[in-house]
């Protein structure tokens, strides 16, 4: 089972959803999209969310506040919203692409259990600072980074002792 994300805000302020509203807006209509009640109300679930949502579990948590909206509409506001920066796709393990927030987030990095697909989540200066320094050298101006390290979590170490 996934873990929740680590966050340095247990919750997103009304005024941070209201800016990344406002972001998600000015990137629809740039690429001639209209704002709909439906696509809000996707941003505002996947935004209260602090889990790593596939599209699927999204859809579930969509449609118990408006059961009108379908898993096509979830499915095309999910990329809308990683091509505007609020979200950004994760793969684990278990190769399902999950979703999550990134709108005012530092970056953070996944631990991935190979064994059960457990993850967890952790923050580390040292990559960040490797980050800018690779991006210096090679003329670059870094914007994101992906970093997940693969391995065997302690319950599932435990458990392969035993076997």
């Amino acid at each position: 089972m996934l873990q929740k994300r680590i966050d340095d805000q247990p919750t997103i302020s009304r005024q941070m959803v209201r800016e990344a509203e406002g972001a998600f807006h000015s990137h629809l209509k740039r690429v001639g999209l209209k704002r709909t009640g439906q696509r809000d109300t996707i941003l505002r679930t996947f935004l209260d969310t602090r889990d790593h949502l596939s599209t699927d579990e999204l859809y579930r948590l969509v449609k118990k506040q408006d059961h009108t909206i379908g898993f096509t509409t979830v499915y095309r506001t999910l990329k809308l919203l990683a091509d505007c920066g609020l979200a950004s796709e994760v793969a684990f393990h278990d190769g399902i692409a999950r979703y999550e927030h990134q709108y005012q987030r530092r970056n953070h990095h996944h631990m991935v259990c190979t064994e059960c697909g457990s993850s967890v989540e952790f923050f580390s200066p040292d990559i960040e600072r490797i980050e800018q320094e690779i991006g210096r050298k090679n003329k670059y101006l870094p914007t994101r980074h992906s970093f997940q390290i693969y391995g065997v979590c302690a319950k599932c170490q435990k458990k392969q002792k035993r076997g």
